[in-house]
């Protein structure tokens, strides 16, 4: 079986052609093209603003002129993470598989984060069967490493009253909130030192962890490559000099690390105490997190003496702050059973140019105080270990209104279709939807999605089955709306 097989078919069909485009964050070019050639191919409304962003509009099916417009939100970008370094994300394409239940990629991410929002509503723009009021659907670039398209949408953009964001990760699920969000990055800067020649050199290789979602999957234990690196650097340190040389670890701001690795040397007289403490340490590890990080790989091997290393104070410093940054939950929210308020990512350690190493931080809360406190709180280790420090603009939150009349809408559409009642959530996760009410106050909102799993890694599936009910909601949804 392939995706060509799956139903409803219309909405895998134009996934599949969505997986065909390059379309990485900041790189929205050819997906933005398919847009507005689809647009075109099928003599819909579009237009675009000055950041990129497209918008479309159908018409109301007749009688329906009258009904609230309604707004279908996705974004164009992808996350773009592989188990295979050559996998090139501007120019191949996804390669879907079906695996039972569920569809996934092989060996990337599947982009149905957000890719099948985007499906859905293209689907929407060209299905003649399905009743509505007028639709629109926007379509934003920048999601997932900056919110550039909804922070910056263009005035007059939506003439819509409600809007259905359909970038959520969970069937039977409606969700009225998220968490605001900040990017804290530390910028250190390091002498560059002969390395010593009578040190035995080493490379740590971390690698095979489960990663994900740095909203969604924040408070699921799974380890940080970042972290772990960190901590057994900093325990040698302790007992012996280490002469770092090169450090790299994750890749995205809301991506849990994977993946780190290091180059550093010891005097060659203790090379062996560093393979006893380097077993003793992946025993720990093992017995840690037994069950749960299955895939986790770590190897040390010998290398050739590189020419360069960092001088000692910064390195050291950079150990230090490393392993002592705070990563993962730091609190849990009072209002709503089993949701995260506010947590933090140590998500990237990056060797710049010009002697740099930049260290990229990611912090989320529903409550705006406290997003600025862990950022704070990871300025200042940051600055006392000698790095010159900043923030991104952040995006606020999107505050719960349980007397939403939308989501009132799609819960009860939900219900009649499938007999069960879904959930009424808020996720930890950023969504675009606060950016969108500071520019249009008076939207409703709500968001919805198939199940998805493991987003941000090359682990991400989706759930097949939920994807019917995702198109059925969605379009049930907009005949309700229709018969208001």
């Amino acid at each position: 079986m392939t995706i060509k097989d799956l139903k409803p078919a219309l909405v895998f069909s134009i996934f599949d052609e969505i997986n065909q485009v390059p379309r990485p964050s900041k790189k929205e070019e050819k997906i933005r093209q398919y847009l507005l050639d689809f647009a075109a191919k099928h003599n819909i409304e579009v237009k675009t603003d000055a950041i990129g962003n497209v918008l479309m509009r159908k018409p109301a099916t007749a009688g329906k002129e009258n009904a609230p417009t309604v707004v279908l939100q996705s974004h164009m970008d992808m996350v773009c993470e592989s188990n295979d370094k050559s996998f090139d994300f501007t120019t191949q394409p996804i390669r879907t598989v079906v695996d039972g239940e569920w569809l996934r990629a092989d060996g990337t991410t599947l982009g149905a984060d957000n890719g099948i929002g985007m499906a859905a509503s293209l689907a929407v723009m060209v299905d003649d069967t399905l009743v509505h009021g007028p639709v629109e659907a926007l379509f934003t670039v920048d999601e997932e490493t900056g919110l550039t398209g909804a922070n910056n949408l263009g005035e007059g953009m939506i003439g819509g009253s409600i809007l259905l964001n359909l970038d959520s990760e969970d069937d039977a699920e409606i969700f009225v909130g998220c968490a605001g969000g900040v990017d804290t990055t530390c910028l250190f800067t390091y002498k560059r030192a002969m390395a010593p020649t009578d040190f035995h050199y080493f490379r740590l290789d971390i690698a095979g962890l489960l990663g994900g979602h740095s909203g969604g999957d924040i408070h699921l234990g799974r380890a940080n490559a970042n972290k772990l690196l960190a901590r057994f650097l900093y325990a040698l340190s302790l007992e012996h000099e280490v002469s770092l040389c090169s450090i790299d670890g994750g890749n995205l701001r809301n991506a849990i690390p994977r993946a780190a690795n290091a180059v550093f040397g010891i005097e060659t007289s203790r090379k062996e105490q560093v393979r006893v403490a380097f077993n003793k340490y992946v025993a720990d590890l093992e017995k840690e997190y037994a069950g749960l990080e299955t895939g986790m790989k770590l190897d040390l091997e010998s290398v050739d003496r590189p020419e360069y290393a960092l001088d000692h104070v910064t390195s050291q410093a950079l150990i230090e702050a490393l392993y002592s940054a705070p990563h993962g939950v730091i609190s849990m929210s009072r209002d709503l059973e089993g949701l995260v308020e506010t947590s933090t990512n140590l998500a990237a350690v990056k060797m710049q140019p010009d002697n740099k190493i930049l260290v990229t931080t990611s912090q989320r809360s529903s409550v705006e105080s406290r997003k600025w406190d862990i950022a704070r709180q990871v300025e200042a280790l940051f600055r006392l270990a000698g790095a010159e420090v900043t923030h991104g603009d952040g995006y606020p939150g999107w505050a719960p209104n349980m007397n939403s009349p939308i989501m009132h809408i799609a819960s009860e559409a939900y219900e009649e279709l499938y007999g069960i009642k879904p959930a009424i959530k808020a996720i930890h996760a950023g969504l675009e939807c606060g950016l969108f009410l500071q520019k249009y106050p008076h939207l409703d909102m709500v968001s919805i999605g198939p199940t998805l799993r493991d987003v941000h890694s090359p682990s991400e599936r989706m759930h097949i089955p939920a994807v019917e009910r995702f198109w059925g909601q969605l379009t049930r949804t907009l005949e309700k709306v229709a018969e208001l």
